[in-house]
């Protein structure tokens, strides 16, 4: 039996637009841009941003990360125990 693999939360997707207005090099990056950059259909950034999906696997979120220039834990939380893949966000430090 496969191990389910580990899924992060995106924390707040109004930070993920901001951060797409102004990358690590500080320029803007379009939706459709940074998800040719990571490799994943325009739609699933679509939906990132609007808050119709929540969760990406460790390596998308990795990817997206990588290409905005900052942290992973700046964007996401490793979903887990205290911290559940699907229902309510919880509250999390330093999220508004």
């Amino acid at each position: 039996m496969e191990p389910a693999k580990h899924r992060f939360l995106l924390v707040n997707p109004d930070r993920l637009r901001m951060l797409m207005a102004r990358t690590g090099t500080g320029s803007a990056i379009t939706l459709r841009a940074l998800a040719s950059e990571v490799g994943v259909p325009h739609g699933t950034i679509d939906h990132l941003l609007s808050g119709e999906v929540r969760t990406q696997p460790a390596e998308v979120a990795y990817a997206i990360s990588r290409v905005l220039g900052v942290d992973p834990l700046v964007l996401w939380a490793p979903t887990g125990r205290s911290i559940p893949a699907d229902g309510p966000t919880p509250a999390l430090a330093g999220t508004p």
